[in-house]
């Protein structure tokens, strides 16, 4: 009877025990299951903010590149202009040179 009493006892202690262990675990598995989903939502949200940064970078560069092209373009057309007027002042320099050798022949005349 007492090995009964005992045996039975011992019993239901480890039910008990069983059974909040089970409630426990279970608990932490659903923790766990909010947590991973949580941290899915997040990097799935991450990963479409990455992707939209990632198109404006690229717009961004082709961009860049659009206007490096315009700054070149416009480079030559400094330079082309620069040539030119130097050229004018060249130009410039000898006509001036030749109206003061043609105001020296008018004053040699008078």
């Amino acid at each position: 009877m007492f090995l009964d009493w005992i045996f039975y006892t011992f019993f239901i202690c480890c039910s008990v025990y069983l059974i909040v262990m089970v409630f426990y675990y279970k608990t932490l598995l659903k923790k766990e299951r909010a947590m991973r989903d949580f941290v899915k939502n997040n990097l799935d949200d991450t990963e479409i903010i990455i992707r939209k940064l990632q198109v404006q970078l690229q717009r961004s560069l082709g961009n860049i590149d659009i206007l490096t092209d315009e700054l070149n373009k416009i480079k030559g057309d400094v330079t082309g202009l620069r040539t030119r007027n130097s050229q004018y002042r060249i130009e410039n320099d000898k006509l001036r040179a030749r109206i003061k050798e043609l105001e020296g022949k008018i004053e040699a005349l008078l």
